[in-house]
């Protein structure tokens, strides 16, 4: 599946550099330079992350080496492109989405900082951490877990806390976050489950579970578990109904008047 997905990006920068010769130079650094997936995303979220405290050859090394060690990283960025070109109506090939699109981003660089958390590498997962709050508006503790074919999309001002489980084929909009109720230790965040659709500004608070194939209506404040296949919206939330979709992640239909309503 990653090679022919390397193979199709290859395809795309090519017939890019055609139709828009003033970005050649950038789209042979980025993609045509390369021989494989994992080289050509370590050059561009290297280029992307470094400053004047950490150039870019240096976090280049810290993505090698994480993408050589752990091989499930480019296998889960593979389904996070693929999730991204299905499930987005204004992308309509993969080149963008490894090119431009910040939270398709954001998730790769999340994948480095908890690789270096989970290899006792703490300190350096934290800045890698502030780099992607600074230079992508998202926010994801280095201990938050994370699955695959995962959409994060516009993604600004999302916040994830340290003890947040998503799980696999999720969809999260802009200005979502997953916290905490208070100062309290221990597990304290939210465990998202498959197929889950959080729409934009949503707030899901504590250690509860959103059950899977769950849809949250934008802007609503969730603070206690959600069953699953179910849709939730206000202030705080409240079961309205439930998702026509198994999986509201793979249609990303943010209107809950088009679920299946439940009776006043």
């Amino acid at each position: 599946m990653t090679d022919e997905l390397w193979q199709q990006l290859k395809n795309e920068a090519e017939e890019a550099i055609q139709q828009e010769p003033l970005l050649a130079g950038y789209v042979a650094a980025c993609v045509l330079n390369h021989d494989s997936l994992e080289t050509a995303l370590s050059f561009i979220l290297a280029n992307k992350l470094s400053d004047d405290v950490m150039p870019a050859i240096t976090v280049r090394e810290l993505f090698d080496n994480a993408f050589s060690t752990s091989p499930q990283i480019i296998e889960f960025a593979t389904c996070d492109i693929t999730a991204v070109y299905e499930r987005d109506p204004a992308i309509s090939s993969y080149l963008p989405v490894i090119l431009y699109l910040k939270g398709f981003l954001s998730i790769q660089v999340h994948r480095l900082s908890h690789f270096l958390w989970n290899n006792d590498r703490r300190d350096l997962a934290l800045f890698i951490q502030s780099r992607n709050s600074e230079v992508f508006g998202v926010d994801i503790h280095p201990a938050c877990i994370i699955g695959k074919g995962i959409m994060f999309d516009h993604a600004t001002g999302i916040v994830i806390g340290e003890t947040s489980v998503i799980e696999d084929n999720v969809s999260i909009l802009q200005q979502v976050t997953l916290g905490g109720t208070g100062n309290e230790q221990g597990d304290r965040h939210p465990k998202i489950r498959t197929g889950v659709l959080i729409a934009a500004s949503a707030t899901v608070l504590g250690n509860i579970e959103i059950g899977e194939g769950a849809k949250i209506g934008a802007g609503s404040v969730v603070l206690t578990d959600v069953e699953a296949h179910t849709t939730v919206v206000g202030v705080p939330a409240r079961v309205v109904g439930k998702p026509i979709s198994e999986a509201p992640a793979e249609t990303m239909n943010q209107n809950i008047l088009d679920d299946e309503l439940s009776s006043p």
